[in-house]
């Protein structure tokens, strides 16, 4: 953060900023259909191939967490934040065998939601309210880290103030109520072509610049090229960094934004020739950490132009101080607009999502069962806008040393919607109301852990006299598991919900 505005890297951003935004609006009449109906608005009608679903869910899940958040662990805490690497890979496999079931149960019934699914698979209100509630709760910490991206990103340029915001806030507002799913598809091309354009150039031209590789490893702390070894007694990093991936991995594709993703495409196929491409995004990722570690060995912590970004964003500056003390002027403008079109993207699918959680298993199933399809488009369009100022909150009171913590933090909370949208995929031998009461010790304990420790994501386990850190969420979908599994035993005596589906449904 220099201080003053950089007029060149302004113009170039302002430029490809304005590019994206006009995209959002034309995106309406881009494979046109009837905006006034919730399928339409919020699933883009059900007909993207294979190419704009590739970039649709490259832009939901790559976001700025990507390209600001990963690198700040980097930065800050060292290898722990390389977790994000092997967590996309482990995830595309699920992707593969798992989710193709959801979208043909959901394609024959109408469902545009996973709670719908959960409603028609198990027959229960509240389980299916559970889902919906946690879903929009749970994606507004990461909307939320897609704004920070935002506002870093513009601080970078010398604009400060809540002005980023206020920017963010309205632009995403306009499009996504205008053009629906479709605005995100469409801006998702350009948002790739240009994040692909910046890490290729930095991850030649900044090593060049700073002696190479080898260089770059040599000037990074030992302490943070490593993950803390454990022993018998304390498990140390090691079980904090397999945790995390894990639990990211089996959290990632029950966001409502990616499912919307998956329901989105035009056939199951879709969905597995994605799998089996989109981990060209996790080479991406790898990349983009080592941001990090090229801004430890740039010293860009210690530049004291750069002084302010980080008293003011704490290691969530550390790329925009890199590119800035690396790249000429319209080069910055070109990445910083990366960036924030990159937090735009999954910003304005995720807004949608819960817009569609929020009519279809909120105001339709309690509020106005009768609404009409018009009403439901309109309803979810408002529900958009509401969601946004839902993420303001999280930027406002929560701690952002780590901007990474804000999708964790999410994931706790997401996870705990795994035995009735996963396992449910598979069975329904467990019981609705077990479930209700493994998914509320789930987001209890979840809760608890993640605010013990100042809402980050580790929590040390203390069993049998071994403390074993780890991700809270994979913790606390372990129990959520074990009661639901137990109660299933005893409740199902008593017999259980109507299911609405049938095996045919799922192939």
């Amino acid at each position: 953060m220099t201080g003053a505005l950089d007029w060149t890297a302004l113009t170039v951003f302002a430029l490809l900023f304005g590019l994206v935004t006009i995209l959002g609006f034309v995106a309406a009449r881009w494979r046109q259909g009837d905006l006034s109906d919730l399928h339409e608005w919020g699933l883009g009608g059900r007909r993207f191939g294979t190419i704009v679903t590739w970039f649709l869910l490259g832009g939901d899940l790559y976001t700025a967490y990507t390209f600001v958040a990963v690198p700040a662990l980097m930065f800050g805490a060292g290898a722990i934040g390389f977790f994000a690497v092997p967590y996309t890979i482990l995830v595309y496999p699920v992707l593969f065998a798992v989710f193709p079931r959801l979208w043909s149960v959901s394609h024959r019934h109408g469902y545009v939601t996973s709670a719908d699914f959960v409603r028609g698979r198990f027959g229960n209100h509240a389980l299916a309210l559970a889902v919906a509630v946690t879903g929009i709760v749970a994606t507004m910490p990461y909307i939320a880290l897609q704004l920070v991206g935002i506002e870093v990103v513009i601080a970078g340029l010398g604009i400060h103030g809540e002005l980023p915001l206020i920017i963010a806030f309205v632009i995403l507002a306009a499009y996504t109520y205008t053009s629906g799913l479709r605005a995100p598809a469409m801006i998702a091309v350009v948002k790739d072509l240009l994040i692909y354009i910046t890490i290729i150039t930095a991850v030649i031209y900044i090593p060049l610049q700073l002696g190479g590789f080898a260089k770059i490893f040599a000037a990074v702390p030992a302490a943070k090229l490593t993950i803390a070894a454990g022993n018998a007694t304390n498990w140390g990093g090691q079980s904090a960094y397999v945790t995390l991936a894990l639990g990211s991995a089996l959290a990632l594709f029950l966001y409502p934004h990616a499912v919307t993703g998956v329901l989105s495409s035009s056939s199951r196929h879709v969905i597995r020739r994605n799998a089996v491409v989109l981990p060209a995004y996790s080479l991406a990722l790898g990349l983009i950490a080592l941001l990090g570690y090229m801004a430890l060995a740039a010293g860009v912590k210690d530049m004291p132009a750069y002084a302010d970004g980080f008293k003011e964003f704490g290691a969530n500056y550390a790329v925009p101080a890199l590119f800035l003390a690396m790249f000429p002027n319209w080069f910055v403008g070109l990445a910083f607009a990366a960036i924030a079109i990159g937090a735009l993207v999954p910003a304005a699918i995720m807004s949608i999502a819960c817009a569609n959680l929020f009519t279809r298993n909120i105001w339709k199933e309690y509020i106005n069962p009768k609404v009409s399809g018009a009403g439901e488009s309109q309803i979810a369009k408002i529900a958009s806008l509401v969601v946004k100022v839902g993420a303001l909150f999280f930027i406002i009171f929560m701690p952002q040393q780590y901007a990474i913590n804000l999708q964790l933090l999410g994931g706790i909370w997401i996870i705990q919607t795994l035995p009735a949208v996963l396992i449910g995929l598979y069975t329904r031998w467990l019981n609705p109301w077990a479930l209700l009461i493994g998914w509320a010790a789930g987001i209890g304990t979840g809760t608890a852990m993640a605010y013990a420790v100042g809402f980050k994501a580790i929590y040390a386990l203390h069993l049998f006299g071994i403390t074993i850190p780890c991700y809270a969420a994979l913790a606390t979908l372990i129990f959520n598991i074990a009661v639901s599994v137990i109660l299933s035993a005893v409740f199902n005596l008593a017999g259980r919900g109507a299911d609405a589906t049938q095996a045919a449904d799922y192939l």
